[in-house]
């Protein structure tokens, strides 16, 4: 049995903003945006002559998403906007005797593919040039970028990467990455060498800041010249220091490395699935973005090369 019927938009709003200030206590600026949102669509509504909650139906909410989007607001803008109404309509059926759920049938807008900036090879081979300073700091900012490029290794990753996870003879590195998950990636030989010369230097550091102390495999394989472990921080400095003037890219970050040997890897012929456990996905979805991006690369490369493509 319905207790409320024909209620107005306007009633219906005001009880709804108190609702969410006095019962659900939401935050200030979430209470503002719900009910501002609310009292936009209720003006829309209005344009369509409907001022009763009774006579609001999915065809109308559907036909504003459509206005929204037209007008050029955003796909995730729009999401956004229909999360206050969905909140509304919630209040309306518990509240206000609604019986439909108006919201059950839509959907928010599909939101454009962001696809990943990365960097171009030239980029990148700029890091196995001799742009590093010949201190120990040096060294280890060198290796710093070479590992996050050859692993794809996020920089929380590598930050954090013990001595004990790195096998030299089998040429792997044991990585503990979210949810405590382990994956093993796999080096080439001169990258190897490389983290053995710095094993090598790092022992030397260390003697002269501590020399009392005892080799720890458990402790970080990145320091500095101070014998401190290099933070997350640290990591993302050391890639703006040296990327920012090398690339083209919109941004520079530890991530974009992540990027970068995902795209590279693919571009050159390796398996998604393969990608997918390298860079420690749960789910194949969250690599799949790199096929986009791959198509795009593709693209990109048919537009300059193909000689009908750039034909006028």
């Amino acid at each position: 049995m319905r207790i409320f019927a024909n209620v107005k938009i306007s009633e219906a709003i005001q009880c709804f903003a108190d609702y969410v200030t006095h019962e659900r206590r939401l935050a200030a600026g979430t209470t503002k945006y719900y009910v501002g949102e609310v009292q936009a669509f209720s003006q829309y509504l209005l344009t369509l002559h409907i001022t009763d909650t009774d006579d609001i139906t999915p065809r109308e909410v559907s036909s504003w998403q459509m206005s929204q989007l037209d007008s050029g607001h955003h796909p995730g803008t729009v999401a956004k906007q229909l999360s206050a109404l969905r909140a509304w309509f919630k209040y309306l059926m518990k509240y206000q005797g609604m019986e439909r759920d108006v919201m059950a049938s839509i959907n928010p807008p599909k939101r454009p593919v962001r696809l990943p900036v990365f960097f171009k090879q030239r980029e990148v081979e700029s890091i196995y040039s001799d742009i590093f300073p010949d201190t120990f700091d040096g060294q280890t900012e060198r290796l710093t970028l070479r590992m996050l490029y050859e692993t794809g290794m996020r920089r929380s990753e590598l930050a954090s990467l013990p001595l004990s996870a790195i096998d030299i003879t089998s040429l792997t590195i044991k990585v503990r990455g979210k949810r405590n998950k382990e994956r093993i990636i796999p080096i080439e030989n001169e990258l190897a060498q490389s983290i053995a010369r710095y094993i090598t230097l790092r022992e030397e550091v260390l003697a002269q800041q501590k020399p009392d102390t005892t080799p720890d495999a458990s402790s970080p394989l990145l320091i500095t010249s101070k014998g401190k472990p290099v933070t997350d921080n640290k990591i993302y400095q050391i890639v703006e220091r040296y990327m920012r003037p090398r690339s083209t890219a919109d941004r520079t970050s530890p991530h974009v490395f992540r990027h970068t040997f995902a795209t590279h890897m693919l571009n050159d012929g390796a398996n998604i699935d393969a990608i997918k456990e390298l860079l420690g996905h749960s789910d194949l979805s969250s690599t799949e973005i790199y096929t986009h991006l791959s198509r795009e690369h593709l693209k990109e490369s048919y537009k300059h090369a193909h000689p009908r493509a750039y034909k006028k």
